[in-house]
């Protein structure tokens, strides 16, 4: 059992016992317990005596939950067991509001490819308004060939299987779209178990919601962008992590999550193989983290977007001048050809 201290302070006309005043358990069981994760960082800064009580696992195990109630799954608990500091570990890594920025652009590629992490484990969870609508944890295998070299991509949903949601579809899609975009956030927490390590690879609120023009589905986008410090892919190092929520339903009736899917691209919009992928997703991983404002993500993709453009309109007119220079060799080596044929007939 902790002992009291005795320290007391002195304000106006009145005495005060300072926190340090207060039993542990007191602190513990009835003030860290109503605390949220980022607030609960600071008090732990305060005193020896707080960063000792702030650093109990048990505590640290019920916020995460709170926040992502995928990580009570066994499979994310054993890997989480492994971290250095538990769950305040996880939550470190993992707080949805942070931008990921490369850091390690100096470090060779070749160290970049030597990924040796068997398995990677996506704890997901989608809530709308406040409540939970959908969580659940995926293990993906990364050592195999046709891993390495097909598509990167990670679908949550079996094939029949679809989520309800809240949202009715009453004919008027600027409502249906904007409940959708205040509402439905989403977090996809990928874990390397080998390397104790976790990122947030979701911008929690959705960058953008829009109609697939020929289906007529809700597609709800989460995005990450980030600088590759390896340079996959052939966009210059931007790459984009982006996670798709797919809706679908009749007018009158409840929309339902049909599909749930990441992936990475680069610049030009193509998906990179699973052997890329995993460089992106090491340097997330290993690189600093940086608290972001509201909003900072649909900028960063909104900007993404930009590039892309620009890098497709730079593409175009290389080509464009590829092809005139393929034109102008073959009409140089034409002519060229048939003038040696009339000066040999003549002589």
């Amino acid at each position: 059992m902790s002992s009291y201290s005795t320290t007391t302070t002195t304000a106006d006309d009145g005495r005060r016992m300072a926190i340090t005043a207060v039993h542990s358990d007191i602190i513990q069981t009835l003030i860290l317990t109503k605390l949220d994760g980022p607030t609960l960082i600071s008090t732990s800064s305060a005193s020896s005596q707080l960063k000792n009580l702030c650093s109990d696992d048990i505590l640290w195990q019920k916020i995460c939950n709170s926040y992502w109630p995928s990580t009570s799954n066994p499979l994310v608990q054993n890997a989480i067991s492994t971290f250095p500091s538990g769950h305040r570990s996880l939550f470190s890594d993992s707080f949805p509001a942070i931008l990921h920025h490369n850091t390690t652009t100096n470090i060779c590629r070749t160290e970049y490819r030597n990924f040796s992490t068997p398995e990677l484990i996506s704890a997901v969870d989608i809530h709308f308004e406040e409540n939970i609508l959908y969580s659940k944890v995926v293990k993906t295998e990364t050592k195999s060939g046709w891993f390495m070299a097909s598509p990167f991509r990670v679908d949550l949903l079996g094939h029949k299987e679809t989520v309800t949601t809240p949202v009715k579809f009453e004919g008027d899609d600027g409502i249906c779209k904007s409940r959708l975009k205040e509402n439905m956030k989403l977090s996809w927490i990928l874990i390397d178990p080998k390397k104790n390590r976790a990122v947030n690879m979701s911008s929690l609120k959705p960058v953008s919601v829009r109609r697939h023009w020929l289906t007529g589905e809700l597609n709800v986008r989460y995005s990450t962008v980030m600088a590759s410090g390896a340079d996959a892919g052939d966009g210059g190092g931007l790459v984009q992590c982006g996670i798709v929520v797919t809706c679908e339903g009749k007018e009158g009736g409840e929309l339902h999550v049909r599909e749930v899917s990441m992936q990475v691209e680069d610049i030009d919009g193509k998906v990179l193989c699973g052997k890329d992928s995993l460089v992106i997703l090491q340097e997330a991983m290993e690189g600093r983290r940086k608290k972001g404002k509201e909003g900072e993500e649909k900028e960063r993709y909104d900007k993404f977007l930009e590039l892309r453009k620009l890098w497709r309109e730079r593409k175009q007119r290389r080509e464009k001048r590829s092809d005139m220079m393929c034109i102008v060799s073959g009409i140089t080596i034409f002519i060229s050809f048939w003038t040696l044929i009339v000066l040999g007939s003549r002589s």
